[in-house]
């Protein structure tokens, strides 16, 4: 547990210096856009200021996480950490919306750029935004993840203005700019729907990824003393940690047995990250409620 705490802890600092970094920066994108006169920069400045705020929530809903469980909350506060991924990954499907939305006309209407000034500021936003990216990949969690898909959008992103800066230098070929846009756009979208569909699942509920249920399931009633079950429920807490629960029918002359026979059911859950696990044991189908499964 105490390690696991010094993670989450961790991740907690990570995640806030990755605000700082992005707060600081995205505002300085504003001053140097305007200095350099470049549309491609203040918009993504625009983009950068949106990956402050979804990251400062999920900053705020992971240390909120961390929290104990309680009268309120009795399986804890992991959940939160979702809601702060969700909110992220809503945030860049809309971003990746927007960068296509405006990328579009500008294919058809290449504008200039100031060429000299996107080269020098491209190395000093890739510096910032794969550090930030750097301390996000080291993380477990899916907030940790997501966030480390947004620097990874802004690296990516940095690395076509530098590109496009030395080739437009030598050429006339503005037409680039909105291609490569389109691009890493596209790149993110893909990149991001499954984690958002994923994420989503873990709030309806759905079996944790991995879990074999019919497998399980046959596995259960192959233990010895074990007739049948109902109730039979496995899902996740926060995309990691798992919960269990079911209900065993027994022969009355086993009930003796009802550690060893919990002690077998919970061996099968050894591999599949069960933090929280409920085993009742009855003797009277009446009393098993069973439903079907």
């Amino acid at each position: 547990m105490t390690h696991k705490h010094e993670h989450q802890n961790q991740s907690i600092k990570n995640i806030r210096l990755v605000f700082f970094l992005n707060l600081i920066f995205s505002l300085l994108e504003f001053v140097f856009g305007t200095f350099l006169n470049s549309a491609a920069i203040i918009s993504d400045a625009v983009h950068d200021l949106g990956d402050s705020i979804s990251v400062g929530l999920s900053w705020f809903f992971q240390k909120f996480s961390t929290k104990e469980s309680n009268d309120k909350f009795s399986f804890g506060y992991q959940r939160f950490s979702l809601i702060g991924a969700l909110i992220t990954a809503v945030v860049l499907l809309i971003g990746s919306a927007a960068v296509i939305y405006r990328s579009i006309p500008i294919l058809f209407n290449p504008q200039p750029v100031n060429t000299t000034g996107m080269f020098w500021f491209s190395f000093i936003a890739i510096g910032v935004n794969g550090y930030a990216a750097w301390l996000m990949h080291k993380g477990s969690s899916k907030n940790e993840n997501f966030l480390n898909l947004h620097m990874l959008e802004d690296v990516l992103g940095w690395v076509g203005i530098l590109i496009v800066s030395i080739v437009i230098r030598f050429t006339d070929f503005y037409i680039l700019d909105p291609i490569f846009s389109l691009l890493i756009a596209l790149y993110i979208l893909i990149q991001a729907l499954p984690k958002f569909y994923n994420t989503l699942m873990v709030f309806l509920e759905r079996v944790p990824e991995g879990v074999d249920i019919n497998s399980l399931e046959q596995n259960i009633l192959a233990i010895n003393g074990v007739k049948d079950f109902s109730h039979f429920h496995i899902w996740s807490l926060d995309g990691e940690a798992n919960a269990f629960s079911v209900t065993l029918l027994v022969p009355k002359e086993t009930i003796s047995e009802g550690s060893r026979i919990k002690k077998d059911v919970r061996h099968l859950l050894d591999d599949l990250n069960v933090t929280h696990s409920t085993i009742e044991l009855v003797t009277d189908e009446k009393d098993l409620q069973k439903h079907a499964h």
